[in-house]
């Protein structure tokens, strides 16, 4: 369709870069941005995995988050609901188009379940070492039993302190330069 044509990536890294999750609070002097979630999910998806991703399937994992990037909001699942129809059709519509324009593969039962455990991990440990909650707040107000993380899956990879936000040019880069080497990879 005509929409997915009109995702450019550097306006869509840019969008990641300058959306920020839990409402833009840190405890960090920058917001962390979806751009960086999103290489987060991906990054501990592939170490969680039996079996090696395609790059068709990383590309899936990285864009999980995309639509957020098209309208920067970040809206957290409570909310959803109360957004109403509308909302939830506009999500779709956009990433029908993000999966049409990079070609990714649907999410089977397994890979939902396996992706969403991750992102649920990844969004544990950002309440404790972004945002500042305790793991007891985790456990209260996310519902979220396991212990928060304490290792960086971006840390060691980018040598940045543990668990620091990215300013938004520094996300959208590094955002930019995976989506690249995973097109290349997919054969996009």
């Amino acid at each position: 369709p005509a929409q997915a044509e009109a995702v450019e990536e550097l306006h869509l890294a840019t969008g990641l870069a300058r959306t920020f999750r839990w409402g833009g609070h840190s405890a960090w002097p920058e917001p962390l941005s979806v751009a960086q979630h999103s290489l987060s999910v991906l990054a501990l998806r592939r170490t969680r995995t039996r079996h090696r991703l395609t790059p068709a399937q990383e590309l899936r994992e990285l864009l999980h988050d995309a639509d957020e990037g098209l309208i920067n909001f970040d809206c957290i699942s409570p909310l959803k609901p109360f957004l109403g129809p509308g909302f939830a059709a506009l999500q779709a519509r956009l990433l029908d188009a993000i999966a049409t324009r990079y070609r990714l593969p649907a999410w089977t039962a397994e890979e939902k379940r396996a992706h969403k455990s991750v992102d649920i991990a990844v969004a544990a440990a950002e309440a404790v070492h972004v945002v500042g909650w305790t793991a007891q707040e985790v456990r209260e107000t996310l519902g979220i039993r396991a212990a928060p993380m304490e290792k960086d899956p971006l840390a060691v990879r980018y040598g940045d302190p543990p668990w620091r936000p990215w300013a938004p040019d520094v996300a959208a880069a590094r955002f930019l330069e995976e989506l690249a080497a995973l097109q290349a990879r997919a054969g996009h």
